[in-house]
């Protein structure tokens, strides 16, 4: 008697809203914003290595990333900051890999993640792939945001971060409240929140 297949392995996240996400094949129809931001608040950047009774989630890190954004171009149009304030949305189901592993991994890793960001940036009426010129910027206040997280959270000097991240020059007010690590429920709120404010903006245009 000839043996069955083995099942194919399972390629889906299956969210507390009830949805399912196909990592080799996500649809824009099996993303909701709330678990989104459910799972980003519970993602500990720097691995957790980071000071604090609580993790600096990515969810915060988000918020800083957008906030930086458009502090090195004010006249960014709220789309474009929806974008950014959603750049690292994958690791919602993907988790945050810490860049070294994602350099040992190479390719495969940045296609998965690349799709399911397509897929959000659909649900959301955005371009699939980001801009170019938007994602230059992103990158911008991403390293940023690793040159202040590192040296207030993660342990580095000045001079290591630095080297790593560059040195940026911003003029944000409210940094220190961006970079106090919070308890999930808040960074979840947080996150939400922004991202309300930042929908009314692109449905009600000034």
């Amino acid at each position: 008697m000839a043996k069955r297949p083995a099942p194919a392995p399972r390629a889906f996240q299956r969210m507390l809203s009830g949805r399912r996400l196909d990592l080799l094949d996500p649809s824009p129809l099996d993303v909701e914003i709330e678990d989104i931001a459910h799972g980003l608040a519970r993602v500990a950047r720097w691995n957790g290595q980071t000071t604090g009774a609580q993790i600096f989630s990515v969810a915060q890190h988000s918020v800083l990333v957008e906030s930086i954004a458009a502090d090195l171009d004010p006249g960014m149009p709220a789309r474009w900051r929806m974008m950014a304030l959603l750049h690292d949305a994958p690791e919602y189901v993907i988790g945050d890999m810490i860049s070294p592993f994602k350099a040992v991994i190479g390719h495969d890793y940045k296609a998965v993640e690349n799709r399911i960001l397509a897929a959000i940036h659909m649900r959301f009426a955005l371009p699939a792939a980001t801009p170019a010129a938007l994602l230059t910027i992103t990158k911008q206040a991403d390293k940023a945001a690793a040159f202040i997280e590192a040296t207030r959270l993660a342990g580095f000097t000045i001079a290591e971060a630095e080297q790593f991240f560059g040195r940026p020059r911003l003029a944000l007010r409210n940094l220190d409240a961006l970079v106090s690590p919070m308890d999930a429920t808040s960074a979840k709120d947080l996150f939400l929140a922004r991202f309300a404010e930042l929908e009314s903006a692109m449905n009600h245009p000034a």
